[in-house]
């Protein structure tokens, strides 16, 4: 039996026969859970790390079986088996939408091949076109470098850079010359391009379309071409580029690696639309533990099975026992989330963070007393008496990334004034969108609250003290 298998027989024991929703049962599943992020999987056969790969994956191209292929080829040959992921430094920030195929990156370093992190900081002042309705505004180098100084920190909890490489794209893509660019587009047929629905569609629009955008996945292919990649990971929207990195390998005379695509994880809105900053409904891989817990806490019922399966690592039979006991009645949605929150946490903070960040939770929302928290952000009224209620919740309090998520907010119905007293009695008024354009006085002048109650924001799942 291997390692993994040993661990989920414990597991297993722990969510068939446990209460999900008692603290000791969280605490005994989430210490043998934690364990897997290291633990050795080089004792799993090929096809068994093809199969483990292939479990969270929307498209392994040509096929599992090609995987397994390569990697038992690359042990008889006693060479290291490499393994590609790429990222441009666009944005300073990581989310957990990103760490998807990162998470599966790890469990390649786990079972003992070599991960290449490739920094894009040439391709980055490209900018990847997938998905993009208009072109990118250029980067400039020291955008770039703003970017990148946090990138590895907010990484390193799922790769460990001692045992894989770091590398910019710069190294081989500024020593590429005209003539070596064009005997490879030369080759290259422009159709492979114009299978993109982005890019039809811009066309179509009279939309920019550079030819830097066009010629990227190309650029981008010989990231592959210049480790010799076994694989390559990437967000199933990579696939046309991933794909043109197998066709730039076969023109250089190399074998074409092997594509691995993840899905894109639903933000945690559930609306359907993908983790994306933009929309406020993400993440951050460098956010503290009692935001990450409360967000992950705030998510529809509906998507939490789908983030057990691919921000942790537990594995298909242990989510369909969970899932069975939530449709037999014999676990309640919010204690499986506080399973799945949790994790994410310990992940990224370590398991003591994760027990605080637990009990944090417990003391503001499920007991719904306020005075005995710890930690929560104060606003001044005398400071803020005269900010917007948007301004302060968004610039001030940072609760929301906009005026207008913070009335998305409001229409929800996530956005109230909480007076508490001494002994623990709350008075809740749900604001209205109209209130999110008020100043914080104007806005508390028509609260009822007693003498003497502390008053509380509350913002979804958020909360900060207003201070008189």
């Amino acid at each position: 039996m291997s390692r993994l298998s040993e661990s989920v027989t414990r597991a297993m024991q722990i969510l068939s026969g446990s209460d999900l929703a008692a603290d000791y049962t969280v605490a005994r599943l989430l210490e043998e859970t934690y364990t897997r992020r290291s633990l050795d999987l080089s004792d799993l056969s090929p096809q068994e790390q093809a199969a483990l790969v292939e479990g969270r994956a929307i498209n392994v191209i040509p096929s599992a079986s090609t995987l397994a292929d390569k990697i038992t080829a690359a042990q008889s040959a006693g060479r290291p088996f490499i393994v590609k992921y790429g990222i441009d430094p666009t944005s300073p920030d990581v989310h957990l939408g990103h760490s998807v195929p990162i998470i599966i990156a790890s469990r390649f370093q786990r079972m003992g091949h070599h991960v290449v992190f490739i920094i894009g900081d040439v391709t980055a002042k490209i900018g990847d076109p997938s998905g993009r309705s208009s072109d990118r505004p250029p980067l400039t180098d020291s955008d770039i470098a703003a970017n990148l100084s946090g990138y590895q920190a907010q990484v390193t909890p799922f790769i460990d850079f001692e045992r894989a490489d770091l590398r910019f794209n710069g190294e081989w893509l500024n020593k590429v010359s005209l003539p070596e660019l064009v005997e490879i587009l030369a080759r290259v047929p422009v159709s492979m391009s114009l299978q993109r629905e982005d890019f039809r569609s811009r066309l179509a629009a009279g939309d920019g379309l550079s030819v830097a955008e066009f010629v990227y996945s190309v650029v981008m292919a010989l990231d592959s071409v210049a480790i010799t990649a076994d694989v390559e990971l990437g967000g199933v929207d990579q696939l046309l580029n991933l794909q043109m990195c197998r066709k730039v390998m076969e023109i250089r005379e190399q074998p074409p690696e092997v594509v691995i695509t993840t899905p894109l994880i639903e933000g945690t809105d559930g609306t359907g639309s993908k983790m994306s900053k933009s929309k406020g409904n993400y993440v951050g891989l460098s956010a503290a533990p009692d935001e990450i817990y409360g967000r992950l806490m705030s998510i529809p019922d509906h998507v939490t099975e789908s983030y057990l399966k691919l921000l942790t690592e537990w594995t298909d039979d242990e989510i369909q026992l969970v899932s069975k006991r939530l449709a037999d009645g014999t676990a309640h949605p919010m204690a499986v989330k506080r399973i799945l929150a949790s994790e994410v946490v310990a992940t990224l903070h370590g398991l003591e963070a994760a027990e605080a960040a637990r009990a944090e939770f417990t003391a503001r929302f499920s007991k719904r007393s306020f005075g005995d928290t710890q930690n929560l952000p104060v606003v001044s009224l005398k400071e803020h008496a005269e900010t917007t209620l948007g301004q302060l919740i968004s610039q001030v309090l940072d609760f929301a990334p906009s005026s207008s998520a913070v009335r998305r907010i409001a229409k929800q119905n996530g956005l109230r004034l909480i007076s508490e007293t001494s002994s623990g009695d709350q008075h809740t008024t749900t604001l209205t969108e109209a209130a999110v354009q008020q100043t914080l006085a104007a806005v508390l002048a028509e609260v009822d609250s007693s003498e003497g109650a502390d008053l509380y924001l509350k913002v979804g799942r958020k909360a900060a003290r207003v201070d008189s």
